[in-house]
């Protein structure tokens, strides 16, 4: 129905943080893996097999239901169409929520500057 978004990139093996030239104190600082978008990594690999499998369920579902055999009165229409409403809902629920990670994993840098400075109280 719908093309999954690109995933957000995890890190490799040979990955290594961009080149520093020197922050505006005149310090190099150096990178460290930005924790936040490795959250959106974990995130996208633990919902990914759960959606799958709703819309394996939801598929196997359809089929069944869409048999002859299944039903052999007219109301059996009904559940059929109820049946694809969910798929079409899942569907658009599994793109809003990968598009969501995504688009979040797009905006995010990979990589962040430590730096020294106390971080003020808020």
């Amino acid at each position: 129905m719908y093309a999954d978004p690109p995933a957000p990139r995890p890190k490799g093996a040979n990955e290594s943080p961009p080149a520093s030239p020197g922050g505006a104190d005149g310090l190099q600082h150096p990178w460290k893996w930005n924790p936040d978008y490795q959250k959106l990594i974990d995130a996208w690999e633990e919902l990914l097999p759960r959606l799958d499998t709703l819309t394996t369920t939801l598929d196997k579902a359809y089929s069944r239901a869409r048999s002859p055999q299944t039903w052999d009165a007219a109301v059996g229409e009904r559940y059929v169409e109820d049946i694809r409403e969910w798929r079409r809902r899942l569907a658009l629920y599994r793109l809003s929520v990968l598009t969501a990670l995504s688009d979040k994993a797009e905006r995010m840098p990979r990589w962040v500057r430590t730096t020294d400075v106390p971080q003020p109280f808020w």
